[in-house]
């Protein structure tokens, strides 16, 4: 299993669900990009959060800056092409972390999308609620379905109105696997691990 996690925007919770994902499927861990916080990488924070036995390989791109990667990489006289990465070689299940959302800018020409449409990966969509999420949600299935991408699971993290889910999960096709996670508060290895080890009773469908 080798899956792509992307969401409808940033600090959703992605490297938390990435987390999980990871843990679940004894799978390695990729960021192709991490854009600011080298002191405290995503890529150690899913060390910390799995395990030290976590095979987290090397980003393609580790930028100074913590904005959009496009800015990080442009304050560094770096331009990212999409040509630039390939998949880790490995024979484990592999879960990969965008940054931001699909439309993030990597250069002033290619997005994220575009990164993930050259990678082919099945998709994870993490979706948390606030005002304006369900608008965001559609428009990322909407632009998956026109990249020919395959959405196989959508994460709902966190607690939502019922009104707010139903709508989502209305327009989400049905071979799409929900899963619901719930708020973490403390983010420690064994909540990680107990929210994984639950991971078959917090789907449906």
């Amino acid at each position: 299993m080798k899956l792509f996690v992307t969401g409808i925007g940033t600090e959703i919770g992605k490297t938390v669900c990435s987390a999980i994902l990871t843990h679940y499927f004894k799978a390695d861990y990729w960021k192709p990009i991490q854009s600011g916080d080298l002191h405290h990488t995503d890529s150690m924070k899913i060390s910390d959060w799995v395990g030290d036995e976590v095979l987290c390989h090397p980003e393609t791109y580790r930028l100074q800056l913590a904005a959009s990667p496009h800015q990080s990489a442009s304050e560094e006289g770096k331009e990212i092409r999409v040509d630039d990465f390939q998949l880790p070689e490995t024979s484990n299940a592999l879960i990969v972390e965008g940054a931001g959302g699909l439309m993030v800018p990597l250069s002033d020409h290619e997005l994220m999308i575009d990164l993930m449409e050259k990678l082919r990966l099945p998709v994870v969509l993490v979706v948390r609620n606030y005002l304006g999420c369900i608008n965001h949600t559609l428009l990322s299935i909407m632009a998956l379905k026109e990249r020919g991408l395959t959405l196989e699971y959508l994460i709902l993290n966190g607690s939502f109105p019922v009104d707010s889910e139903r709508v989502i999960i209305n327009y989400t096709e049905k071979k799409t696997k929900i899963i619901r996670i719930p708020d973490v508060n403390d983010l420690t290895k064994e909540n990680i691990k107990q929210i994984s080890n639950n991971l078959k009773e917090l789907q449906n469908g």
